[in-house]
């Protein structure tokens, strides 16, 4: 038996809650598209090392998401607030931002370690702040539709702070260079983290969902992983991990494909500030599609528009700024349902356990689910740059052969990942599993 039906969140209620959205994403931006080429092209480390460290960093850092998972339902399960962990994390993402974007003057092999480190810590503070609020978004309603609004007006928020990472940064790197651009973005960062973290543990409203129920004794490992028991949540998984490579890969080397193929390094910020704002200005046509055609039915829209754009970018040559804008317009807006629907759907799956007289376990289920996204990016990193070495590409090189294969990984192995995920989408069943309307009484 699922939980009655909540009341309509305010918009206040979603704004409080949405508002740490802005900084984490913030910080999700430089981890996932910036450092590679600040490490690379400004601080001169190797292409293929750079790839190495994040994809070993990622893959240890996703390690701990199902701990953290847990021990965040544990929590709840003993009357406590998830807010506990948000609160425990800030300070560690802030102290390693800081680090990642503030380096020391050091040799290679030093630097390199540097970045190990940095990047732990912020991985550690990031993933307990992430987990905890994630499950918190799922708990503060019970209505499918209602969690659609959750989750469009926590990613919305979100991509306004991608849009200010994307931007700040290179309009401070034509003044100041971009060493002190980093280190500027670095201070404002952890200012504006302390204090969106500070409205969303004030006045995030309380959650409407049960609290999990606590486990047999010397379960732990069992409880973490119960959502692979979920015949849904398998799913959606493989779902959700073929997307979020294909959506990984080319986030990883925009900045090379814009310097060394479109030939406009200046733009840069330019075209990630359109890829992104068209992202936050299409989230209410996918609040409408979902009611329209279901959560699943509005991600696979998404799919189909994203295919499209990428397959049009692997024919873009130098000076092709005007389509690539378009480009990142029409992705951008494909990325939007990225975004809104899988976590909507994701909370939806937990439903299931619930009606199988099982418990609640948001925790596990983010904890799992923040496994699978740092996976793809992993993959996408750890695959990518080094495939782009292997096949002859050297950043800020105009050899035909190098440009050819930076074109295939940037646009063409996307869209045959998007194509597989909109595929096992249809297998899936998810398009015909009704999302449970709120009355219209």
């Amino acid at each position: 038996m699922t939980s009655p039906l909540s009341p309509p969140l305010k918009t206040t209620d979603l704004l409080a809650y949405a508002a740490l959205g802005v900084p984490l994403a913030m910080a999700a931006l430089p981890i996932y598209v910036l450092v590679p080429n600040f490490y690379t092209k400004t601080l001169g480390l190797e292409l293929g090392l750079v790839g190495l460290i994040l994809l070993l960093a990622r893959s240890l850092d996703a390690l701990q998401d199902p701990v953290l998972g847990y021990l965040s339902d544990r929590t709840r399960q003993r009357g406590g607030s998830r807010g506990r962990w948000i609160a425990a994390g800030i300070p560690l993402l802030a102290l390693g931002m800081c680090g990642l974007l503030m380096p020391p003057a050091l040799s290679p092999p030093a630097l390199a370690g540097w970045l190990v480190g940095a990047l732990l810590v912020t991985y550690l503070g990031f993933s307990t702040v992430s987990v905890s609020y994630q499950a918190l978004g799922a708990e503060l309603a019970s209505d499918r539709i209602e969690r659609t609004r959750v989750t469009a007006w926590r990613e919305g928020l979100a991509l306004l702070g991608v849009f200010v990472a994307a931007a700040l940064p290179e309009w401070w790197a034509t003044a100041l260079g971009p060493q002190a651009a980093y280190a500027r973005f670095a201070v404002l960062f952890a200012g504006l983290l302390v204090l969106m973290g500070g409205i969303s543990l004030r006045w995030t409203p309380p959650p409407q969902s049960p609290a999990p129920l606590a486990p047999p004794g010397g379960q732990a490992w069992r409880s973490m992983f119960m959502p692979l028991r979920n015949a849904q949540f398998r799913r959606l998984a493989l779902v959700f991990a073929l997307s979020g490579i294909a959506a990984s890969i080319p986030a990883t080397v925009v900045l090379f494909f814009v310097e060394d193929v479109i030939g406009r390094p200046e733009l840069g910020g330019a075209f990630l500030v359109v890829y992104f704002a068209a992202g936050a200005a299409g989230m209410p046509l996918w609040l409408i599609a979902a009611r329209r055609y279901g959560k699943a039915g509005a991600w696979l829209l998404g799919m189909g528009l994203s295919i499209a754009a990428f397959v049009w970018a692997y024919g873009l040559t130098p000076g092709d700024v005007q389509a690539f804008f378009i480009i990142c317009a029409l992705s951008g807006l494909a990325l939007g349902a990225d975004l809104a629907l899988p976590p909507a759907l994701l909370a939806d799956a937990i439903d299931d356990d619930e009606k199988a007289g099982l418990a609640r376990a948001e925790g596990a289920y983010f904890g799992l689910w923040h496994l699978l996204s740092k996976a793809n990016l992993a993959l996408a990193a750890g695959l990518g740059l080094p495939l782009l070495a292997l096949l002859g590409y050297t950043p800020g090189s105009d050899d035909a052969q190098g440009l050819l294969a930076l074109s295939v990984v940037y646009a063409l192995v996307p869209c045959a990942l998007k194509l597989m995920s909109a595929l096992a989408l249809v297998w899936s069943g998810l398009l015909h599993t009704p999302d449970r309307h709120r009355s219209a009484n």
